[in-house]
């Protein structure tokens, strides 16, 4: 678990445990090497392919996704929810069950489970399964959401998707109470898109808790908890034992249940709930985990500690450590899907696992889309988040100057934001992003300056307005380009900025 430790072991993971407890100590030496790798790492600037699809270039195809959108827009959105998975079954029931024709691993959580997925789908790509992976929110495109052997599908697919289940989903509308909602309508479209591609398993991220999630129709053979703290409070209980309680939920009879490092309450929720099903569970720190953790130009190397066995040289193209623990979790998920460390005591082929993770990309988080000055996004939303978010820009770049742009939605705790943050922020300029449920610039200030100081804080509420005085006030520290822009507070706010600083 995250804050206690075993106090003794008879068996051979005691050296282990030390280890995981004391990952990121690091020889006082490499102090020289780490500092001209951040340099570089700045001036690296973006990855030349962007994984996140491009609008469709085609007048036809762009009018038809944008009739599909404007169509899923007059259903309840995200947010609102009525707790049932009633309507759910009922499309799966007349679509034909499409969710039981592949394997599914199912990811549950609070921070870190669309990072998880990708790197899940990564490894099952590598070993030549073909995967769908369901993630949510999208950054840019809403074809995000639904992915195809690591590729978001095509913006014709996606029509051509929502049209087919659109009877159904009208049939199912009709004899139910309220009609499906946006992100019920999505979960169906993505089942049946993965049994008509056909897939071998699906990557199966939960949009809010999991009993009564849309997703939770499945029944993953593998489900995952990345690790949970304080969001969505209002919906899902005001401590992590009680959010525990509905994210215990996608553990099924007989499942094989993957548990990053958790806080105690929510753990011991999680593993009365893995007795009672009959799962079997492996606990990162103690079945799995980070055993070395090295910053590396471009990301980190690490040496992880699977199931089976323990997997070296990995290069992750991805900043901080919760990422490495994360690509942790996904070893251990997609060895226990393959059976490791239950049916078979071996290891996956390491040349393989090396290639899948070297491939991983996660657009919105710890992204450099920019440099001269380098500008960072990342979609950290919670406290929690952001508290990883700070550790791991601190790490990886070593700014001598950081300008923060901050933009969250309404609900939010953003003075924990706020305070993950104020310690690695010299100035905050707060900003709104074009969602009907943002927080406004004049609301965000009044928090951000109790928290930072009136001469800390500049408000700007257009967000192009508010990168563009970042950077500018970023460009006044003159050390040798060591300044740069963080770009944060929502998975929204950092999508609009994503279209702005691509497109610049």
């Amino acid at each position: 678990m995250s804050e206690q430790q075993p106090d003794s072991h008879d068996g051979p993971f005691d050296e282990f445990d030390q280890i995981v407890a004391a990952e990121s100590d690091r020889d006082p030496d490499l102090a020289v090497i780490e500092a001209g790798s951040r340099t570089l790492r700045a001036q690296a600037g973006p990855p030349q392919a962007d994984p996140v699809p491009a609008p469709p270039t085609d007048a036809e195809v762009a009018r038809a996704l944008a009739e599909v959108e404007q169509e899923l827009a007059t259903r309840w959105g995200e947010t609102k929810l009525e707790p049932s998975v009633a309507r759910i079954a009922a499309l799966m029931d007349v679509l034909g069950e499409p969710q039981r024709a592949y394997p599914s691993l199912h990811i549950t959580g609070t921070n870190g489970k669309t990072s998880t997925a990708r790197m899940i789908e990564a490894l099952l790509n590598a070993f030549e399964l073909r995967t769908g992976r369901y993630t949510s929110p999208h950054v840019q495109s809403i074809t995000e959401r639904i992915s195809l052997d690591g590729a978001p599908i095509s913006a014709e697919r996606f029509v051509e998707t929502y049209h087919d289940i659109k009877p159904y989903v009208e049939m199912v509308d009709a004899s139910q109470e309220y009609r499906l909602s946006f992100f019920e309508v999505l979960t169906g479209m993505a089942y049946a898109a993965f049994a008509d591609a056909p897939v071998d398993a699906a990557v199966v991220e939960v949009g809010m808790g999991g009993s009564w999630d849309a997703t939770n129709v499945i029944d993953g053979s593998v489900a995952v908890v990345t690790p949970i703290s304080l969001d969505h409070t209002d919906r899902l209980g005001s401590t992590p034992g009680e959010i525990a309680q509905e994210k215990a939920g996608v553990i099924k009879q007989g499942a094989t249940v993957i548990l990053a490092q958790q806080p105690v309450d929510a753990a011991q929720v999680l593993l009365k709930k893995a007795v009672e099903v009959d799962a079997t569970v492996a606990r990162e720190g103690m079945e799995f985990g980070v055993v070395t953790r090295e910053v590396a130009v471009g990301g980190q190397q690490l040496t992880l500690r699977g199931l089976g066995g323990e997997y070296d040289g990995i290069f992750l193209p991805l900043y901080g450590a919760h990422m490495a623990h994360n690509a942790a979790v996904a070893l251990a998920a997609v060895e226990a899907f393959f059976g490791i460390g239950a049916d078979h005591a071996r290891v996956l082929d390491a040349d393989t696992v090396r290639k899948a993770f070297a491939s991983v990309s996660s657009p919105g988080r710890m992204e450099v889309v920019r440099r001269s000055p380098t500008v960072v996004l990342d979609a950290a939303h919670n406290p929690a988040g952001a508290a990883a978010t700070a550790e791991a820009v601190t790490e990886s770049f070593g700014f001598s100057r950081l300008i923060g742009v901050v933009g969250a939605s309404e609900g939010k705790d953003v003075r924990g934001v706020f305070e993950a943050f104020e310690p690695i922020f010299a100035e905050v300029v707060v900003t709104e992003n074009s969602s009907h449920r943002a927080m406004t610039a004049d609301e965000l200030a009044a928090v951000a300056v109790e928290v930072f100081g009136p001469d800390r804080v500049q408000v700007e509420p257009r967000l192009d307005d508010a990168i563009e005085a970042a950077i500018t006030l970023a460009e006044e520290e003159a050390e040798y380009g060591g300044a740069g822009v963080l770009v944060t507070g929502s998975v929204i706010t950092v999508g609009e900025a994503r279209l702005l600083l691509r497109r610049g």
